[in-house]
């Protein structure tokens, strides 16, 4: 019987100028249209299915948990698979001691990280105003008090909506962090201790960044020694560092955790999401340092903040589970291999016409282009069979361009073939070549 759906202008959901695909299955890194094309997926959709679409091993997982329970509250059912997750995900992630919150999404887990931080500067210093500081050009999720203070200048509230939040600090990168004679490098850290102490450490009880920039400026590397500096500048007031890893956690740069690339850089909570969930679930996880464990656990402290109902969800497990096994079945030397293979694609386009800049790391590259070629360029490439994430909001005027993130589970002929299409794309700009 032929279905008929109501309109998409019904559905209240984000849109774009370029048409939807129409997709009747979906395996590995490829989508297969109802046309018969089928579209490499060079974004990992919302930069998030990071194993691939299709996981038998995912499946599995959800098949075995299905057959014994699909839901039972934490503080009522002994949480098995809840715990076996927290365990893998900490050994996974070389920090094997943590204590672990798991919620039902990245955003969530930025609120739940900030009311942990925000227990722990109370509870440990005495602390009362307890202020989270966030960059200039950061994001952290799609709530009213997230938005608040994060940087992100197109997705910023109206300002009568911003709950007298706002962020902090500039990051260490050129767009909102201009140098007349020099590049950014680790010396400017020192923004970090600028805004911490204009508020006064006693009022301040954690600074909140990205590792590695994601969707707001487009994968933004910092400079060596950077973050090392940020958390001996956080250590010496008694500042948290968390680390918001939703976007560049598991593997997504090339290490488990993108902080993993500077030694000395490992922060007091870790949150992650995308990778973790890798669009199979909706899932967010924040992991707290074991020193830090005793603090909230205090006869005195606060009481922990509420998870909801369907966090630490037994479905919501296993399938995390099912994640993990297929992130430690890869090769991670030819997984950093296939990298530098991206890499090496991309910034073979530096210098042609409507290229601003190719930069990242791993599985996760931007390329900036000149004003007003985003969506031509989506749409040429698109006709190439592959599609990216567009990303905006970064200096004034405002940056745009391609997220570049396939799946960690793309061949090389899957990546040749990215490269080689976006290549093509960009020759055909406007007529050009």
């Amino acid at each position: 019987m032929e279905q008929h759906f109501p309109q998409r202008g019904r559905l209240l959901t984000s849109s774009r100028p370029l048409p939807d695909f129409d997709v009747v299955a979906a395996h590995g890194a490829w989508l297969h249209l109802a046309d018969g094309r089928r579209m490499l997926d060079g974004s990992s959709g919302l930069i998030c299915t990071n194993v691939g679409q299709g996981s038998d091993k995912v499946l599995t997982r959800l098949q075995q948990q299905f057959s014994r329970a699909v839901f039972g509250g934490a503080a009522v059912v002994q949480p098995h698979s809840q715990l076996e997750l927290m365990d893998r995900l900490c050994r996974a992630v070389g920090r094997p001691d943590d204590s672990v919150a798991l919620v039902t999404c990245g955003t969530l887990a930025v609120e739940v990280a900030i009311a942990l931080a925000k227990n722990i500067a109370r509870t440990r210093s005495g602390k009362r105003r307890a202020d989270i500081l966030t960059s200039t050009l950061s994001y952290h999720g799609m709530s009213a008090l997230t938005l608040g203070l994060a940087g992100n200048g197109v997705r910023r509230p109206h300002p009568e909506d911003t709950l007298g939040l706002g962020p902090a600090f500039p990051p260490p990168y050129p767009p909102t962090h201009p140098h007349p004679h020099s590049a950014c490098d680790a010396t400017c850290a020192e923004e970090v201790a600028k805004a911490i102490d204009g508020r006064g450490a006693h009022n301040v009880a954690a600074v909140l960044l990205e590792p590695v920039n994601g969707t707001t400026g487009g994968a933004f590397v910092p400079p060596d020694g950077y973050l090392r500096r940020v958390g001996e500048i956080c250590r010496e007031r008694d500042v948290l560092v968390i680390h918001d890893e939703v976007l560049t956690g598991l593997w997504r740069t090339g290490t488990a955790l993108a902080s993993q690339h500077w030694d000395g850089s490992e922060p007091d909570l870790c949150i992650l999401s995308k990778g973790l969930g890798a669009g199979y679930t909706p899932v967010g996880a924040v992991l707290v340092a074991p020193e830090l464990t005793p603090v909230l656990r205090y006869k005195e402290a606060a009481a922990l903040p509420a998870l909801g109902t369907m966090a630490t969800q037994p479905l919501q497990a296993a399938t995390c589970l099912g994640v993990l096994d297929e992130l430690e079945a890869m090769d991670t030397t030819a997984l950093q291999q296939r990298g530098e293979q991206l890499g090496a694609g991309l910034r073979a386009l530096t210098g042609c016409p409507g290229i601003r800049d190719v930069r990242g790391l791993g599985h996760l590259y931007a390329v900036e282009l000149d004003p007003g070629l985003l969506w031509p360029l989506m749409k040429r490439a698109e006709a190439q069979g592959v599609f990216f994430y567009p990303f905006t909001g970064a200096g004034d005027p405002r940056s745009e361009g391609l997220v570049v993130a396939p799946p960690l589970t793309s061949t090389a002929d899957d990546i040749a073939f990215l490269t080689t299409a976006l290549t093509n794309a960009v020759i055909t700009l406007d007529g050009r070549g």
